[in-house]
């Protein structure tokens, strides 16, 4: 496998391609966009020594289940943003907001002033492991970029997308990756069996940084690799048994229902695994077939209506272009 490596400097193109002055000056007559922010699943997640940069180095096998977080752009003459959904209330509007960060980077990239008329349908749980904020500046930069009409550079994404955080890199192309560094070196599993998922929060949020420090021991990163493509289901489990998620036992002792919510998934029939991801609180189950996952989801959610519970698949690769599969190879 080849990573990608995020440069900060200039792009082998030489930066962005700009839409002709006209098109910056005024709105354009067709829109909206709609994207899809989907949830990023780490089916492990290997946590080695903390760098001179302030971050942990790490191994990480990520994919893509095909739920998430919905965001719509439109244009308009000046940028805003506004949030519905089942999770809107626990993610106000403000300068923070990691969707208007990145349209104004993406703005101030290209040398345009940042309009839009943004709507996040906010479907995933908030600090969840699932890298939902991370998603939803993906899928501003992705949006955007076809609202404003840049012919944007897949390196060129990544860079952006890099200034913005350290998950929000892997979420542009939305695509299995094995991930390295703090989240910058992405390299793509070309192939991957399927299987179904099933999602369960116990309706806690974990930080990510008191994650880290409460973290006593960990696996370190030296010696892990991962195979560029899988030959099935059961190669597959074979490999991630071998593998595990440092920060699971570091978030329970901060949201002890975590450790509930993994007990309830291993009890489940025809589960194949159940892990925590990211750094908590979601929790996943994988399966062989999308009919089992259905069940566990709702015998799960039946159990403990109080819990956030979906069933999902993996995701189709639709963010993939020909440039950015030339870039990831």
């Amino acid at each position: 496998m080849t990573p990608t490596r995020i440069d900060r400097g200039k792009s082998d193109r030489g930066g962005l391609d700009r839409a002709p002055s006209g098109a910056h000056a005024g709105l354009k007559p067709h829109g909206p966009i709609t994207v899809r922010a989907l949830a990023k699943i780490n089916l492990f997640l290997h946590v080695g020594e903390r760098q001179a940069n302030g971050y942990h180095d790490l191994k990480s096998l990520v994919v893509f289940a095909d739920y998430g977080d919905t965001l719509r752009a439109e244009h308009a003459a000046a940028l805003s943003l506004s949030i519905e959904g089942p999770f809107s209330r626990g993610l106000p509007v403000s300068d923070d907001n990691l969707v208007l960060k990145a349209a104004r980077a993406l703005a101030q990239r290209v040398g345009r002033q940042a309009q839009g008329r943004i709507l996040l349908t906010k479907r995933l749980p908030i600090a969840s492991g699932i890298g939902g904020g991370s998603a939803d500046a993906a899928a501003a930069l992705r949006a955007l970029a076809q609202l404003w009409e840049i012919d944007v550079s897949h390196d060129e994404m990544l860079q952006i997308a890099d200034g913005l955080g350290a998950d929000v890199p892997m979420c542009i192309a939305s695509a299995p990756a094995f991930v390295e560094g703090r989240g910058e070196r992405i390299s793509p599993v070309c192939k991957l069996p399927d299987f179904a998922l099933v999602l369960a929060n116990p309706m806690v949020e974990v930080s990510t940084a008191e994650a880290f420090k409460q973290l006593k021991s960990r696996t370190g990163v030296d010696g892990i690799r991962c195979p560029q493509q899988f030959e099935g289901l059961e190669a597959l489990i074979g490999y991630l048994r071998t593998t595990n998620n440092d920060l699971e036992q570091p978030a329970i002792e901060i949201a002890p229902m975590i450790s509930d919510v993994l007990s309830e998934l291993r009890r489940q029939p025809n589960i194949l695994l159940a892990r925590m991801s990211g750094s908590g609180a979601t929790c996943f189950g994988l399966f062989a077939h999308r009919e089992h996952a259905h069940v566990c989801a709702t015998q799960v959610a039946r159990a403990h209506p109080e819990w956030w519970v979906v069933g999902a698949g993996l995701a189709a690769t639709d963010f993939v272009t020909p440039s950015v599969i030339e870039s990831l190879t």
